[in-house]
């Protein structure tokens, strides 16, 4: 198996659906020969890859031992479970689903206690109070405890979660937690609040590559396949292409150079018989057309497209020199 690629996706869940929407977008399609319950799976029409369906939590570690050459899975998980992450792993791009935070939040009735410095005075007096030391449930024991320390709260302990975190404190299990959230709504509910610098990591899924991986040639080939097509989606679905047509040439000229200057938006080829046609952002297109318009053009098409492959890859540019790739 040295010679194929293991690209690691989560196996059930809204994780597993919107990762195998991701991908399918970007033309790779997963196969299993024996449906829906195998483990393990291929990419269509990619060869020397093979997919491996494990749990988000498995996928960050399977990446840090090097069994697994790309992986989805959240930043929290990676920053909570492999010790010097970014000597492990290079984060590929991110995914845009998973979106939740990693945060410190404390019972609202502590109402003098806003911000980790207020917390860092609690901890200090708490004990001399009350016998003990503050009690943080979290599942994010190495986050807490770095976060913690940058902060300068040193006298509390964990108690590590197994359950519903949020209701530590009211059980009386815990005095504070540390926990995962996506709109809070939960702990308000449990009458919790966030403090106001208490987001620790603002976390999404990614696609993550692993350093520690045996990268072959054929794996890279692999690797190099599935990031142009993940690329080219990405960057036909955040631009959009602009084409202007003008009565004479020297407007199509005279505008290229109002739109350069004043937008930085060069045209993607010299203007040829009155016609001059732009790639930009998707935020830019209005912008865009306005100023077109404004320089007389007569009729302004936008266009999206499925894919937009570029000589080059600037997936491949952000990670290839560190597993010795290039392209």
């Amino acid at each position: 198996m040295s010679d194929t690629l293991i690209l690691a996706v989560p196996s059930k869940g809204r994780l597993q659906e919107n990762a195998d929407a991701f991908f399918r977008r970007s033309g790779l399609v997963f196969t299993r020969a024996r449906g829906v319950r195998d483990y393990r799976g291929r990419i269509a029409g990619v060869d020397y890859a093979e997919v491996l369906f494990l749990s988000a939590s498995e996928i960050a570690g399977e990446l840090a031992r090097g069994n697994v050459h790309l992986g989805v899975t959240g930043e929290d998980l990676i920053r909570e479970n492999i010790t010097d992450a970014d000597d492990k792993i290079a984060f590929v791009t991110p995914l845009g689903f998973g979106h939740a935070r990693v945060v410190v939040a404390v019972p609202q009735v502590w109402i003098d206690v806003d911000n980790m410095a207020d917390l860092a005075d609690v901890a200090q007096s708490f004990r001399a109070r009350h016998g003990r030391r503050l009690r943080v449930a979290t599942k994010y024991v190495n986050l807490t405890r770095a976060h913690f320390a940058a902060n300068g709260v040193t006298d509390y302990r964990i108690v590590e979660s197994l359950g519903a975190t949020e209701g530590a404190p009211a059980s009386g299990a815990a005095d504070l937690i540390v926990d995962i959230t996506t709109t809070g709504a939960t702990l308000a509910a449990n009458a919790l609040k966030v403090l106001s610098d208490g987001v620790m990591l603002a976390s999404e899924a990614n696609l993550v590559a692993s350093l520690t991986a045996s990268w072959s040639d054929s794996t890279k080939a692999a690797l190099t396949e599935i990031l142009d097509r993940v690329a080219a989606e990405e960057h036909a679905r955040t631009t959009r292409e602009v084409r202007a047509v003008f009565a004479f040439s020297r407007s199509a000229q005279s505008a290229q150079t109002q739109v350069s200057d004043e937008l930085g938006i060069d045209a993607m080829l010299p203007p040829n018989d009155g016609v001059v046609v732009y790639e930009c952002a998707a935020d830019d297109v209005w912008r865009l057309v306005r100023l077109l318009k404004a320089q007389g053009a007569r009729h302004v098409s936008v266009r999206g497209r499925d894919y937009v492959f570029t000589a080059e890859n600037p997936l491949i540019a952000r990670i290839g020199t560190r597993i010795g790739l290039s392209g």
